[in-house]
């Protein structure tokens, strides 16, 4: 049994999305922002309140990035893990989204500059550098472990469309096809015309 926790204006877009990749059915609870997702019985799954979580036969797994290479793992079938000895740019480009892209983005949104003689201090250095690291390795990629589709593909996309459509990501040609390539899967419009649908209505 799947059962994912989540909400449509959240992180648990990655989830849904790679639920749909595995080709797997699943349950959605959608919890709503608030008490609800800081109530005593979600904390006992998720203690930090947050979405999305994920149940698999009684197993608990939080954290968007986790999720995505639990799946891949647990679905081997869906082939959206290279063979363990053929993950470098698997696990290193997943972690790359997870930990300096995401907080080189956030901070950046936030106005929050690292001094330079500081740089070191952060993971990802500088705003400009993560984002000059990322271009230069899709340049000429169409996935990341070259020709085929992963989960890193996922976790790594979701934050690219996500980052063009709100424009916290600069708009650069290598971004903009990687978008276009990721958002014309059917496992995509599947997740997206699913999560849309479960928005809630605009006063």
């Amino acid at each position: 049994m799947l059962k994912l926790y989540s909400n449509p204006m959240s992180r648990g877009r990655i989830a849904r999305w790679m639920l749909e990749e595995t080709g797997q059915p699943y349950e959605v609870e959608m919890v709503p922002f608030g008490p609800a997702m800081k109530s005593p019985g979600y904390r006992s799954m998720n203690p930090m309140g947050k979405v999305p979580v994920l149940v698999h036969d009684g197993r608990i797994v939080t954290e968007a990035a986790a999720i995505c290479a639990y799946l891949a793992d647990a679905f081997p079938q869906a082939g959206l893990a290279p063979a363990p000895p053929d993950r470098a740019d698997y696990y290193r480009w997943l972690f790359f989204a997870a930990g300096p892209l995401e907080q080189a983005v956030t901070n950046n949104a936030l106005g929050v500059t690292v001094p330079e003689d500081r740089r070191g201090m952060v993971g990802y250095g500088s705003f400009d550098g993560t984002i000059d690291t990322l271009d230069a390795f899709l340049t000429g990629r169409d996935y990341v472990t070259g020709n085929g589709f992963s989960a890193a593909d996922v976790y790594l996309g979701s934050h690219v469309v996500w980052g063009l459509q709100f424009g916290s990501i600069p708009a650069r040609p290598s971004f903009a096809a990687y978008r276009d390539r990721l958002t014309a899967r059917p496992a995509h419009i599947r997740a997206a015309e699913l999560d849309d649908a479960a928005m809630p209505p605009r006063s």
